[in-house]
């Protein structure tokens, strides 16, 4: 498909088997989220007192890094499209902001485990672990993904039948930042 084609709407970015993975990582995501809501209202007091002892700002600054690495994204997807010189270094600043959200999350964990607030302190403690531990690999897989796709830049700058692989990274890299916004919400502001 050439890029006339793509702009001229229809088209659906990356590839289609990938939408199929992020369909079902959105309904098994879906499900965390209900078991969630249903064990935070059974044991509403414990939830509450064991969110209180999350650091927000480190919650806040990671939603910070993930939303500014999806617009980095988004820009590189764009500028691929384009054949624009400027996609490789956007999507260095997506792997950098990325690799950020990594650096937070493990002083996170570091200092709540340093506190005794681990996996075994209570049923909050194990969804907080669980569903961030999950997510955390799903921003390294992501990661990986998207170090693949700068590979796959040649020495002018540019991703020659790239687009695809662009857009699947991208498509990816949004649902990580899509499942960051849903966890952060209900871990650390509900």
């Amino acid at each position: 498909m050439t890029t006339a084609e793509r702009r001229s709407g229809g088209h659906v970015p990356g590839e289609e088997g990938l939408w199929v993975f992020i369909g079902g990582d959105l309904v098994v995501f879906a499900v965390f989220f209900i078991t969630y809501a249903v064990a935070h209202r059974q044991e509403y007091a414990l939830f509450e007192a064991s969110r209180r002892l999350l650091d927000r700002q480190l919650g806040l600054l990671n939603t910070l890094l993930l939303l500014t690495s999806s617009l980095c994204m988004a820009q590189a997807v764009a500028a691929v499209r384009r054949d624009d010189r400027r996609a490789r270094p956007l999507l260095l600043a997506t792997i950098a902001l990325g690799s950020g959200f990594v650096v937070v999350k493990t002083f996170e964990y570091a200092a709540k485990i340093s506190h005794g607030f681990t996996l075994n302190t209570n049923s909050f403690s194990i969804y907080y672990y669980m569903f961030t531990a999950i997510h955390l690999v799903h921003v390294l897989i992501g990661l990986g993904v998207l170090c693949f796709a700068a590979s796959r830049f040649d020495k002018a700058g540019r991703m020659p039948g790239g687009a695809a692989l662009i857009e699947g990274s991208g498509a990816f890299w949004h649902l990580v930042d899509l499942l960051w916004i849903v966890l952060f919400a209900l871990l650390y502001l509900l």
